[in-house]
């Protein structure tokens, strides 16, 4: 089976996205996320440019890599200095890696313009920066920069910049799609003809400015390339490098080339998720392989279908890559879709026909009214069990009120009064707030910690408001999500209403409902096996 060598690059060119900083600690933690996830190459940063990359090189030694070789990245020696002199090349040997990546010019726009040097002096520092890693006993890997762009503008001094960096010795040379501005057709064609000139292997570096990224590393591999660079989750300047998280299983499921192990691949999405995090970047639902839709059906027709048999609407296996098969509810469900979230959630509705059929009908009208359930599961289990009956009733709102207000020109504060019963004894709580559910959140908490402790384990997490129809003005309509989580999961609740007080009082109130009721026995409803009314009448909760 072929093998391709998988080049991360996400410490370097992906810090370099829009809003990404990692700090030392950051670098050293991805990393040993990427080494557990099997890449062959890390590269670290750039040691020369600042004091954060000097710094993780100096640390480096604490990761304790296993299975990955750590690189670091520079260029190559300055027009006016030798390249045993340069200081760029020094810091590279000085970070004591066992592998050197060093860029250099393809283009003679880039050599005109940007080193502002003649084509022949272009060469001579390529040949003698390579040459000077060489006898330092490391692994080099060239990075022809805009190499493909050089190609369209003049073939034969594209050719002579790679062949340089051949005949000093170099161990890899990547092609890179600099600009992002290439078609795969493009690039499987260029490289197959440039390995005819070539006796070193080749790889591919491509970004994504043309959305195609991932198909052109593709087709690199197709014409012969053995090492594609990119990052996790596409990261990189402007839109980004070539999605490690696209490329190893479309390599591994669809081209049967051997990429990481192939025990590792399940960790793909894990590794996807906790890098983003890291990054403080939200993971895009669609994204392919490891968003979090990109196993989710929601037609009733799909859910029917991959409920005898995945294969009907899915590529690949979930499990292979760490994700999951998931069936959403929303108006467009059928009663498959209904059963399929019930065995998720642990509830039995088996020959309950009058269940499913009154289920359906409210998930449909509130819908209509709204709510959106497929970003809020843990609403939707809470709606099942109060049709089941199974859902304990924790407490009953008799009132609440918030007042917000400033003085003069000090900030301003919020307050909430509320009433409750709980246990068959009413309690009156006030709490102050940073904002208006922020107090409600803590008057709730002031009620009720004192019978359910374990809502101290609960934090809210975030907080979404959506206008639904905008039509209205401020009269409009809102959809408030709530994403809160414990110390062993995460879970989203929704409410709607054209007060937002109201409706995130709904979200709210969900999401303590939800955390007692996986931590407290439930007790029967007084009505078994009916549908409650919607939610806007219900005072229980």
């Amino acid at each position: 089976m072929k093998r391709i060598l998988i080049y991360d690059t996400t410490l370097r060119d992906g810090a370099q996205s829009e809003g990404v900083s990692f700090s030392v600690s950051d670098k050293i933690n991805i990393s040993r996320k990427l080494d557990e996830l099997g890449v062959h190459y890390i590269e670290g940063g750039w040691p020369g440019s600042n004091p954060k990359d000097i710094e993780f090189f100096r640390r480096a030694k604490e990761i304790g890599l296993k299975h990955a070789k750590l690189a670091a990245f520079g260029s190559t020696c300055r027009k006016d200095v030798r390249a045993s002199s340069d200081k760029n090349l020094l810091a590279l040997i000085e970070s004591c890696t066992p592998v050197v990546t060093i860029f250099g010019k393809s283009w003679g726009l880039h050599v005109e313009y940007a080193l502002r040097t003649t084509m022949a002096k272009n060469l001579e520092m390529i040949y003698e920066s390579v040459k000077f890693l060489k006898s330092k006993r490391r692994e080099v890997i060239y990075d022809a920069e805009h190499f493909f762009d050089g190609w369209k503008s003049d073939k034969e001094y594209a050719l002579k910049t790679v062949q340089a960096a051949q005949d000093a010795g170099a161990d890899f040379i990547a092609l890179a799609d600099t600009n992002g501005g290439m078609l795969p057709f493009e690039i499987e064609e260029v490289v197959r003809e440039v390995m005819k000139k070539l006796n070193v292997p080749v790889g591919i570096h491509a970004h994504n400015d043309s959305d195609t990224a991932v198909a052109n590393s593709l087709a690199a591999v197709r014409a012969g390339a053995t090492m594609v660079q990119g990052t996790i989750g596409g990261l990189g300047e402007r839109t980004g490098n070539a999605n490690l998280c696209s490329v190893i299983p479309d390599l591994e499921f669809k081209m049967n080339v051997r990429t990481v192990p192939k025990k590792s691949i399940a960790r793909l999405t894990e590794t996807c998720h906790y890098i983003l995090e890291v990054a403080n970047i939200a993971p895009q639902n669609n994204m392919p392989y490891v968003g979090r839709s990109a196993f989710a059906h929601k037609g009733g027709v799909h859910v029917s279908a991959v409920e005898r048999h995945p294969k009907t609407y899915e590529h690949i296996q979930p499990e292979l890559v760490g994700s999951r098969r998931r069936i959403l509810a929303s108006e467009l469900s059928g009663r498959s879709n209904i059963l399929s979230k019930a065995r998720e959630f642990h509830i039995d509705f088996t020959k309950k026909n009058e269940i499913i059929g009154g289920l359906l009908k409210q998930l449909k009208e509130m819908e209509g009214e709204g709510y959106q359930f497929e970003g809020a599961d843990a609403s939707l289990e809470l709606m099942m069990r109060r049709a089941d009956g199974s859902l304990k009733e924790y407490f009953e709102l008799i009132g609440f009120s918030v007042t917000t207000r400033r003085e003069k020109a000090g900030p301003m504060t919020s307050e909430a009064t509320m009433r409750l019963v709980v246990n068959g004894r009413e309690e009156r709580t006030t709490a102050p707030g940073d904002g208006p559910v922020n107090a409600l959140d803590n008057a709730l908490r002031l009620a009720l910690e004192r019978f359910y402790p374990q809502l101290k384990e609960m934090t809210l997490s975030d907080f979404k408001v959506r206008v639904i129809d905008s039509g209205r003005g401020t009269a409009s309509k809102v959809r408030v999500i709530i994403e809160s989580s414990d110390k062993k999961k995460s879970w989203s609740t929704v409410g709607v209403s054209e007060n937002i007080i109201e409706a995130s009082w709904q979200a709210l109130v969900d999401s303590v409902a939800y955390k007692l009721s996986t931590t407290e026995r439930a007790r029967p409803a007084e009505k078994s096996g009916e549908v409650n009314e919607k939610r806007k009448g219900k005072k229980r909760y």
